[in-house]
């Protein structure tokens, strides 16, 4: 099937080409592993190098803030939202909810005036101020997801992890309902701090299994070579391999 491709160095590889046309993704990770990163330069890349116009939606930040952020990698929001192949729109998650529950409502004129195919919503995590009790939540997010699907939106919502470095990774109900789901997290090696990009699932489709390292430049995210001899990254207690074998056969 014919891939949505991030533009991002490396990730397209560990996604087998990149996202399905119309998918919805998850993209989760602690505050600076490069969330909102991504999705700039998901949006970025789809217009400027695959003619793909994109929405960004923040519940957090003023488009200025975006602006400036994307000035630092040589993108030119400002110039694109002009020539009509972007739009960052700063809301609410009431209003946003509301909008995709109308017809002609503001996502969909983005989709029908700028014909947008590309979306960036940041982050979910405020959705959960709408609901009182989880399945009130997982109800509001399933419906989210489809609204995205019926207009046919290739989309990343981003997510806050309650996970700063370490520890255990619990099952988040909406990673059940999304097309695949990328972890971003903070590992520390040798008393270094790196950051480290893994591809959890995607359905209907193989993915790399390996945590690969992922860097910030000048010009964005670049996902690097492999954690190669280390396990227990995610975990956030790193071991080399040979440490390892012997905690597990020979001190046993």
């Amino acid at each position: 099937m014919e891939r949505v491709k991030t533009g991002i160095p490396g990730l397209d590889e560990m996604l087998s080409g990149g996202f399905y046309p119309g998918s919805v993704n998850l993209v989760e990770g602690a505050p600076g592993t490069g969330k909102s990163t991504l999705g700039m330069q998901f949006i970025y890349n789809g217009i400027v190098k695959f003619g793909e116009p994109g929405l960004l939606i923040t519940f957090e930040e003023f488009p200025e803030q975006y602006y400036r952020d994307a000035e630092n990698f040589g993108w030119d929001f400002r110039r694109l939202e002009k020539e009509g192949l972007l739009k960052v729109i700063m809301t609410s998650p009431e209003i946003l909810k509301l909008d995709l529950e109308r017809v002609s409502g503001m996502v969909e004129q983005a989709v029908l005036e700028r014909g947008v195919k590309r979306i960036v919503v940041d982050s979910i995590t405020h959705f959960e101020q709408l609901a009182s009790y989880p399945t009130e939540l997982r109800n509001l997010e399933y419906s989210f997801i489809n609204a995205l699907k019926r207009l046919e939106l290739t989309a990343i919502l981003t997510r806050e992890s309650p996970t700063l470095l370490g520890g255990e990774m619990g099952a988040y109900p909406l990673s059940y309902m999304v097309d695949s789901y990328i972890l971003l997290r903070y590992v520390e090696i040798d008393s270094r701090i790196y950051k480290a990009i893994l591809v959890l699932k995607f359905r209907g489709s193989d993915h790399a299994k390996d945590i690969r390292r992922l860097e910030i430049t000048s010009n964005g995210i670049e996902v690097l070579e492999r954690f190669e001899g280390r396990e227990g990254l995610m975990s956030g207690t790193p071991r080399r391999m040979a440490e390892s074998f012997v905690e597990a056969f020979i001190r046993k």
